[in-house]
């Protein structure tokens, strides 16, 4: 995974990872591209120029761990998200492109298969440091 992030073509965009928890109001870990998982922030979408892909779609969270190349920026603001009891930045959207839908594991649950993922449904993970 590391030379294949390596491989990125600088730019002005961003590479994002859809994180859906169905309790949870946040979008998913966004990076700059040549960046490692481990420097992404898991980001509020705010999706007034544009829908996220799955609302777009009507399918809440199928996309989940499909990774974007997304056209965007930080606002610079936090927004709260009630069921984690923090904030995240705000990142606005203006477009996106999918990169994959079955992308390399990021999360340590990844490995060990989706049992793991359902008993942690109130977790929120972190990107590991690339396997």
């Amino acid at each position: 995974m590391a030379q294949r992030i390596a491989a990125e073509t600088p730019g002005d965009y961003y590479i994002g990872r859809r994180y859906f928890k169905p309790d949870f109001k946040f979008w998913g870990y966004v990076r700059k591209p040549g960046q490692p998982w481990s420097t992404s922030q898991l980001v509020m979408l705010n999706e007034k120029k544009k829908l996220a892909p799955d609302r777009a779609e009507w399918k809440f969270g199928e996309d989940n761990n499909y990774e974007y190349k997304l056209s965007g920026y930080f606002s610079g603001e936090k927004v709260y998200e009630p069921a984690s009891n923090r904030v995240y930045p705000e990142f606005v959207v203006t477009g996106f492109e999918v990169i994959s839908t079955n992308p390399p594991p990021i999360f340590k649950s990844q490995l060990n298969g989706r049992a793991d993922a359902a008993q942690n449904r109130y977790v929120i993970e972190k990107p590991e440091p690339e396997f």
